[in-house]
């Protein structure tokens, strides 16, 4: 309780109709926890209010519970995932090669630059269970879907520009982002592993199923 007086204490409160910065204190403040610690378990209503120096209580004007914050911290994460795929599209040349390269480029950079974000999207660090949370199933369904909307069209500018044989776009496509997943996973869990200096290309080119150049 002394803590949690002290933080109060050192901040500045809100003026009437600040409520939106406040929650995108209390998001900053969870992101910074599972930079720091790669764990869902740090992210409680307790250490975020600590770090955003608030009262505890006045994070349920917000989130009505802890997975309704790490739900707002997964989102942040993939709305910074898409926006570095899109920077990405943007820089590469004209080739759809090149711009579907450049995109699972981007999200293997994401993954080894923002591990503990990332194992909180995609690697099982945060399963909320849904029969307790305030988190629904159509709000975990529905993350991701943005981030799989641009693998899917780069992927079909290569098959319209005939350098990719896919014949279902959609399904190679999930293909492609699970070996993706696999090569960004054992990255972190096996760095001291000899990786192939072209593995990536070994996976991407396979799996888009890129024709020879």
């Amino acid at each position: 309780m002394g803590e949690e007086k002290t933080a109060t204490a050192t901040r500045t409160r809100n003026r009437r109709g600040e409520g939106a910065r406040l929650r995108d204190e209390i998001v900053v403040a969870a992101v910074e926890l599972l930079d720091e610690t790669g764990e869902e378990s740090a992210i409680t209503l307790r250490s975020v209010a600590r770090r955003a120096g608030i009262a505890a209580p006045s994070i349920y004007r917000h989130f009505p519970d802890q997975p309704a914050i790490m739900l707002a911290v997964v989102r942040n994460a993939f709305d910074e995932l898409d926006e570095q795929l899109r920077e990405a599209l943007n820089a590469a040349a004209d080739s759809p090669r090149e711009r579907l390269r450049a995109l699972c480029d981007a999200y293997l950079e994401f993954a080894r630059t923002r591990p503990g974000r990332y194992r909180a999207m995609f690697g099982g660090v945060w399963i909320p269970d849904l029969s307790k949370a305030s988190v629904t199933e159509n709000e975990m369904a529905t993350l991701g879907e943005e981030t799989l909307v641009l693998l899917i069209g780069a992927f079909e500018e290569c098959v319209e520009a005939g350098c990719a044989t896919s014949t279902d776009v959609p399904a190679d496509t999930v293909a492609l982002w699970l070996g993706l997943h696999g090569l960004a996973h054992q990255r972190m869990v096996s760095p001291s592993f000899p990786w192939p200096p072209d593995i990536a290309d070994r996976v991407i080119t396979t799996l888009a199923h890129l024709t020879p150049r």
